[in-house]
């Protein structure tokens, strides 16, 4: 057996888990992203309370809200892509 090969296979196989996919936490990828989405959307609802009773500077309701509406944007825009990949896959001949 050749020694290179060898050397190339062990070097492959320790390099694998670094392909692989992280789930730290025991959570997906896709899990988090959703965690996050939803703790913009709380965060810009909380600050929004907050500037209607006069506890918030409109400097940080602006901040907020824009963020929320740009996690909002990035949400449909996945939802149109996911929808228009479903779409192009009904449309494959069998």
């Amino acid at each position: 057996m050749d020694i290179a090969a060898l050397s190339a296979v062990q070097k492959y196989a320790a390099s694998r888990p670094a392909t692989e996919p992280s789930t730290q936490d025991g959570g997906s990828m896709f899990g988090r992203v959703a965690m996050d989405f939803a703790q913009t959307v709380a965060q810009g609802e909380k600050v929004a309370k907050q500037a209607m009773t006069g506890d918030a500077d409109p400097h940080a309701l602006v901040q907020a809200l824009a963020q929320t509406e740009l996690a909002v944007e990035t949400a449909v825009t996945v939802r149109n892509k996911v929808v228009e990949a479903y779409q192009e896959i009904l449309r494959m001949p069998v």
